[in-house]
């Protein structure tokens, strides 16, 4: 890695855009991931991204965390790291860097949806989330039951972003995801590839999670929605099955991390 001392004019300086004002919300959506990028922050979370083979572009980091760079960047001698104080480096990001390391990675291409179903058994769909905090935890709460892919609709906040990595303790670059087409092209997508499409909602219709247990099928793809207002219409009109997850004290529902993790583990492949 090539370390460098973070320039006092920083925020002028066109080499440190990937880390300007990360609290700007158009300058990222011009950067990531229209800019083919997008942000690991910490170093367990750049491990699990170069693990899964993306490559980095800069880094950002305090100076005590760079032995700890410098055995993770010993494949990229040429990736400049940008050292500076808290000061410094919260004046550029517009946030605390208290994770030690902030790294730009260059985003890898999604894969065709077909070529994540196959061989699946188990997948989660994540329909029009857009809260990325919500998001990020869906992901860790696929990879630790054991799911085996996870694809997002068209308007699905981006996995990539920031908050869902570090909120996903870097699963997300872990578990196998891609986008789907529109709901007209995604279910056949899902049903030639043997899926039964289950939708989590509370419908006049919906069975008891406890009996999609008894009967689960081979292959499974679980349909999760926003809080608000649940799954569209057309994701419910597609949907083989609905499925409500029973509850007490009046509680009608979960955070979709929550129910995902609920409705995996019911249908975990023994």
């Amino acid at each position: 890695m090539h370390v460098l001392r973070l320039p006092p004019d920083g925020l002028a300086d066109p080499a440190l855009d990937d880390f300007v004002r990360l609290t700007d919300v158009a300058l990222r959506r011009k950067l990531e991931p229209a800019g083919g990028l997008y942000l690991a922050e910490s170093t367990k979370v750049i491990e699990r991204a170069l693990a899964a083979g993306h490559r980095p572009r800069a880094v950002l980091s305090r100076a005590e965390w760079l032995p700890q760079l410098e055995i993770l960047l010993g494949s990229f001698p040429d990736v400049p790291v940008y050292v500076g104080d808290d000061a410094a480096l919260t004046a550029m990001t517009g946030f605390h860097l208290h994770r030690g390391a902030l790294a730009s990675m260059h985003r890898p291409e999604l894969p065709e949806p077909a070529d994540v179903l196959k061989g699946a058994r188990r997948v989660v769909v994540l329909e029009d989330i857009v809260d990325h905090t919500n998001v990020g935890a869906a992901f860790r709460s696929v990879a630790a039951l054991g799911a085996d892919a996870v694809l997002v609709t068209p308007r699905c906040a981006d996995p990539l972003y920031r908050r869902s990595v570090r909120v996903s303790m870097g699963t997300v670059l872990q578990v196998p995801w891609t986008r789907l087409p529109e709901w007209g092209t995604a279910a056949p997508l899902l049903h030639d590839a043997g899926f039964t499409i289950a939708a989590l909602a509370l419908a006049d219709d919906a069975i008891d999670l406890d009996e999609l247990e008894r009967r689960t099928p081979e292959r499974l793809a679980l349909v999760l929605g926003t809080e608000g207002d649940g799954l569209s219409r057309a994701a419910l009109a597609v949907a083989d099955l609905t499925v409500r997850i029973p509850m007490l004290h009046g509680v009608d529902s979960l955070n979709v991390a929550a129910a995902a993790a609920v409705a995996l583990w019911a249908t975990r492949v023994r």
